[in-house]
């Protein structure tokens, strides 16, 4: 698919990319050409060649996904992009055997399915530009580079990890990294992500900082459920305001906790909102990381060219419940095995080997490879000494004294009647 050349010229149109590619899919209410327009504009030029691409947003579209031309890569680019969807699944679904065992405490939302998103963007990014993540964070870190065992010792709550063990699931960060946090509550994060755009752009066009290849770029991850929240509204605005570069990446899974999309949302075809506010809108098949990979290119282009931001909706689908507390029975069988069927890393494979990138023996290697990480992450992680008492207070006060450190500087929490309530305040 050629899309490079109209994805640019996007940019100023405000007419949502509407074209899609499931065979006879038919939205229940098609669009006017002049629909999104304002009163005495002229009509915008529309994408010459379709970006957006299809699979079951809306009900009664079952048709088997086109076959469609993928944009080549080279042998390199397929082999990272499977270890990282590989090193994604194999790290989730041991996250799952350490939580039942007790080695994890609360809430941890596992990314299973969802990994062609992960990395279809964020293996094109460079290591000045950041990720700001959801609840779901895990694999995004991952993606981004933090090690495999640091950001198991996070999960295991211990002093080695990327977090020193305060974070946990749901709170991954990384400075080096630039892996501006995981959020709890939803939208939150949005705004960061935002902020983080406009210092990037400060940098570059105040300061004179930035790199040569252009203004350091941000994504900000965040699913079909925050999209109905003010924040998300608010950053579109301002981020097209600004022409910040940042691209806004939905991770549609289709269900917010046990909520469906679709009924809690008046219109759910969600990358319509982007050219709202003038700003290109794109969906795209999230359970293809090919086709993420070529949306994703074009959006961070565009951002790291100053041309502002991008909404991508990539529609995908988680295969295990909301987080491990989930028994997950209020989704379809039929729609679950629909969406095992199309799994990414099974669809990446199966690619590579017929476009002979690479052979069968050769995947497998890679499998072993990461299973042996992901086993010494386990270890590390086991091994690793839980946090100091004193570390409790640390990054909660500026100045701590008076309130977690007493008149004889030492910590409260030391008193041994802190933990009983009696310490002296």
């Amino acid at each position: 698919m050629a899309a490079a050349s109209s994805f640019t010229a996007a940019a100023k149109f405000l007419a949502p990319v509407s074209a899609r590619s499931a065979g006879d899919y038919k939205p229940p209410l098609p669009l006017p050409a002049s629909a999104s327009l304002r009163p005495g504009r002229k009509p915008a030029p529309r994408l010459r060649t379709a970006l957006a691409v299809s699979s079951d947003v809306l009900p009664g579209n079952k048709a088997a996904p086109a076959a469609a031309a993928h944009s080549a890569v080279t042998r390199e680019e397929a082999l990272e992009l499977y270890e990282d969807m590989v090193l994604g699944r194999i790290f989730e679904d041991m996250c799952a055997q350490m939580y039942y065992r007790g080695k994890m405490f609360g809430f941890v939302h596992l990314y299973n399915g969802q990994e062609a998103v992960s990395t279809g963007f964020i293996k094109l990014l460079n290591q000045a530009d950041c990720v700001v993540s959801t609840y779901r964070d895990h694999v995004h870190a991952l993606s981004k580079g933090v090690p495999a065992r640091s950001v198991m010792a996070e999960l295991f709550g211990k002093a080695t990890g990327c977090c020193r063990g305060q974070g946990g699931s749901m709170h991954m960060f990384s400075e080096p990294h630039n892996l501006l946090g995981g959020f709890a509550f939803i939208g939150e994060g949005i705004p960061v992500a935002t902020g983080a755009a406009f210092a990037a752009k400060y940098r570059h066009e105040v300061l004179k900082q930035s790199s040569p290849d252009g203004l350091d770029v941000t994504l900000a991850f965040f699913g079909d459920g925050t999209c109905n929240n003010g924040q998300f509204f608010e950053c579109l605005n301002m981020a097209q305001l600004w022409k910040l570069p940042i691209v806004f990446v939905v991770e549609n899974n289709l269900w917010a906790i046990g909520m469906s999309h679709l009924r809690a949302t008046s219109d759910p075809e969600i990358y319509k909102k982007g050219p709202a506010f003038g700003m290109p809108g794109v969906h795209v098949d999230g359970m293809d990381v090919l086709k993420v990979r070529e949306v994703a290119k074009e959006a961070i282009d565009r951002a790291r060219r100053g041309e502002g931001p991008t909404l991508v909706e990539c529609e995908t689908y988680r295969f295990r419940g909301h987080s491990l507390a989930d028994p997950d029975e209020l989704r379809r069988p039929d729609e679950k095995s629909h969406y095992a069927a199309r799994d990414p890393i099974t669809a990446l494979k199966k690619y590579i080997i017929e476009q002979n990138l690479a052979t069968e023996s050769e995947l497998k290697s890679i499998e072993k490879k990461i299973d042996d990480v992901v086993e010494e992450a386990v270890e590390f992680a086991d091994a690793s000494p839980l946090p100091p008492r004193s570390q409790l207070l640390e990054n909660v006060f500026s100045d701590p004294k008076g309130f977690g450190i007493g008149p004889d500087g030492k910590y409260r929490c030391e008193d041994p009647l802190f933990t009983q309530g009696t310490a002296q305040v």
